[in-house]
């Protein structure tokens, strides 16, 4: 797990402009990180008994907006890709202040279908995204395998996305942490169990029964994020995802330099490149509430899945097999911003990306910390927006 990113825990006692920031995850993280290098509070906490433990360790680190496009759904391509144009400068403020890099991979992704029905399906995607404006390159199954020599006979056609990228996400939670210290960021291993408020503005957060003074807070706890305050309940809620880690071993085939992305019968899957021959391979989805087991059936899937497009997967090492709650909402967009009493911004559910939307969230919330309004490309997922709830009804793509 990361380390907190400084010893011990914050006294409470009285700090002219406390900004608490609850969850150090890769969001949580980050915006702490760069209130703190803005100097947007007196004093900037980052709070969490496990930092870089949920959805943001347990990820792929896709940065993909084209190819995770759905018709429909054009305020979450517009947000993404917002998101994706800012990833590589945020990438290097990061690493200038860790001395590290933060794992940026710039291969691109492509796409890829096995049968008759995916490739319609994939065929109607590339079409909303033409009629977006935006430029996919439609491959043979042939031109697909050309580029990446480890894809399998059963791939049969492709789109081809130089502009997504992605980035390892451990190394990124790593990085985060150590240009947090860099910038006196403050860290709390306790856990935040309610955000408290006077009715009008918040006064602070409970931390075990202990009240932590603050002027403000962001609520950064992902699929927790519901549990604390009112004014988030009902608005996020757990989406489970599974993902296992593999590795090409000296006799294996090399794997892919690329993202894959992949529809299987229906089913999404993905294989993302890791430094050292590996992949994460991912991802289920289930509506199951906040059981942390990693399914049999859910393996299997992957599995059988990933080894209709990657064949030669079957001889790799499996290295681990976890599961983590995504932080959905009914609509796909994030919570950002201003909600509930003065002081209160939310920077949660983000669903399925999570790291892509750093970018666009740190950008985001840092302006509403300095006093001004979101930007206009985060508009559409304002926290406060009217009739966003997330139950038994709301979808899963």
């Amino acid at each position: 797990m990361i380390g907190a990113l400084t010893a011990g825990t914050v006294a409470s006692v009285a700090v002219a402009d406390r900004l608490v920031v609850a969850g150090a995850g890769a969001v949580g993280a980050a915006v702490a990180w760069a209130a703190a290098r803005d100097r947007l509070a007196g004093e900037v906490v980052l709070v969490d008994p496990d930092p870089g433990s949920g959805a943001s360790r347990v990820a792929g680190g896709m940065l993909a907006p084209i190819s995770e496009a759905w018709p429909g759904e054009r305020d979450v391509l517009e947000l993404g890709a917002a998101s994706l144009a800012r990833w590589p400068a945020l990438a290097e403020r990061i690493a200038e202040d860790a001395g590290t890099p933060v794992g940026l991979r710039r291969e691109g992704t492509l796409q890829v279908a096995v049968d008759s029905a995916d490739v319609a399906d994939l065929e109607r995607i590339a079409e909303h995204l033409r009629a977006w404006g935006r430029g996919v390159e439609r491959l043979t199954g042939r031109e697909v395998r050309r580029r990446e020599p480890s894809l399998g006979p059963a791939v049969r056609a492709g789109i081809a996305v130089p502009d997504d990228l992605a980035v390892d996400n451990r190394r990124l939670l790593a990085t985060l942490a150590a240009a947090g210290r860099a910038r006196g960021v403050v860290a709390d291993g306790r856990r935040v169990t309610r955000v408290v408020d006077d009715g009008a503005r918040v006064v602070g957060v409970s931390l075990d029964g202990e009240v932590l003074e603050a002027d403000r807070v962001v609520v950064a706890a992902g699929a927790w994020s519901a549990a604390l305050h009112p004014a988030l309940a009902d608005r996020v809620r757990p989406v489970k995802g599974e993902i296992l880690r593999v590795r090409a071993r000296r006799s294996s085939l090399p794997p892919p330099t690329r993202t894959v992305r992949a529809a299987v019968s229906g089913r999404p899957v993905y294989a993302v490149p890791r430094d050292g021959g590996r992949l994460v391979v991912g991802a289920t989805q289930y509506e199951a509430g906040f059981d942390p087991d990693v399914l049999v059936g859910g393996v299997r899937d992957l599995v059988a899945d990933v080894e209709r497009v990657l064949p030669g997967i079957a001889d790799y090492a499996l290295e681990e097999t976890a599961a983590s709650f995504r932080p959905g909402t009914d609509d796909n967009l994030p919570l950002l911003g201003p909600v509930g009493p003065s002081g209160l911004l939310a920077a949660t559910g983000h669903g399925r990306n999570g790291m892509l939307l750093v970018a666009v969230t740190v950008d985001a919330l840092t302006a509403v910390l300095r006093g001004d309004a979101l930007p206009a490309e985060a508009a559409p997922a304002a926290a406060d927006r009217p009739d966003v709830a997330s139950g038994p009804a709301a979808r899963v793509r």
